[in-house]
């Protein structure tokens, strides 16, 4: 006998490929649960590391075709949403679709030779493509596509007191050193560093920083590595440093850097292409500590901070918050996703 499958508004088909993908994922859900939407979240079985983005990507690609199809199979869903293209490459029904960023921006080349015409067809079908900011469509979007998207940008929310002792000159996050640019940021703060000064690095061991090609004496001066840090442990780190530097290659969002801001650092930065939503607020509350002269940014910040930059920081990412995301998926996303559903567009 067939089991009877449940009912339920949205089906959130996750890729949970990163952390930050999963704590995304985990907001988005509960802030439809707070609309009133029930909810199902499917995720992707975890792949094993291969050698290509297009391996890796087909791997990924395939984990979420198997869980949509589990999960189709037990629910009934009003509406569906992927979360991430590579999600959808290999759908078996049509859904939204949530990304940082496009393989046609992020996978050039060799690395994205089968992901981004799959990725064209996938925009094309979907009812509601859904950003994670105004730039994550990137230079490639139609008219048409962008017609049918909403920006839906993931929360951050401040951790604590911002108003405690700010006892470490500068810190990074190093979760993929390569791809973070924790090279250029070793160099410049060794460049930049002075009398006792600290730089914290966290996220990564220094094997990594190693593979990465950063190599770290076992007591240099200055520069200290504390590895992967639970969410809890990580932002209180970021509520004693008065700097966040990063300098990294692309940037598809930038959740670190906004969680930064959030809790009252300073950011400074190198540009990076990508939507990389943190630049273009770094830039407007201090110009000076945006640029390809890390050093000299990171000795700005350090000697000559401004004063009113965490009060204009708080505000510059008000649209970035909880309360934020929440407006938005009760007034905009669900009635788009579930239109005989008017009461969450009165929410």
């Amino acid at each position: 006998m067939r089991a009877v499958r449940e009912p339920v508004d949205v089906l959130l088909v996750s890729l949970g490929s990163t952390p930050g993908w999963r704590a995304a994922d985990t907001e988005l859900a509960d802030s439809m649960r707070r609309s009133g939407a029930s909810v199902a979240v499917i995720t992707a079985e975890v792949q094993t590391p291969v050698r290509t983005f297009m391996l890796t990507d087909l791997g990924w690609a395939r984990a979420a075709r198997a869980a949509a199809r589990d999960a189709l199979n037990r629910y009934v869903p009003g509406a569906t949403i992927y979360s991430t293209t590579t999600a959808a490459l290999l759908w078996p029904a049509p859904g939204a679709i949530r990304f940082d960023a496009l393989a046609a921006e992020n996978r050039p080349g060799r690395h994205g030779l089968w992901q981004r015409p799959v990725e064209r067809r996938r925009l094309a079908e979907s009812p509601l493509l859904l950003p994670m900011s105004e730039g994550a469509l990137g230079a490639s979007a139609t008219g048409f596509q962008r017609r049918r998207a909403l920006v839906l940008p993931m929360p951050v929310e401040p951790s604590g007191s911002t108003e405690g002792k700010r006892d470490i000159a500068a810190a990074t996050y190093a979760g993929n050193p390569a791809k973070k640019g924790t090279a250029r940021v070793v160099e410049a703060w060794r460049n930049a560093r002075r009398d006792a000064e600290e730089l914290v690095v966290a996220g990564c061991t220094r094997e990594q920083l190693a593979r990465a090609g950063v190599s770290l004496a076992p007591e240099e001066p200055g520069i200290r590595l504390v590895g992967a840090l639970p969410p809890d442990q990580y932002r209180a780190l970021l509520r004693r440093a008065r700097v966040f530097v990063c300098a990294p290659r692309r940037e598809d969002y930038g959740i670190a850097q906004l969680e930064a801001l959030a809790d009252g650092c300073m950011l400074v930065t190198m540009p990076a292409p990508g939507p990389y939503p943190a630049l273009a607020l770094a830039r407007e509350l201090d110009s000076r500590l945006v640029g390809e002269d890390l050093a000299s940014a990171l000795r700005s910040a350090l000697d000559a901070p401004r004063g009113d930059y965490g009060a204009r920081a708080t505000r510059a990412i008000s649209p970035f918050t909880r309360e934020a995301a929440d407006r938005v998926v009760a007034r905009e996303l669900l009635p788009r996703l579930l239109a005989d559903a008017p009461a969450y567009a009165s929410s």
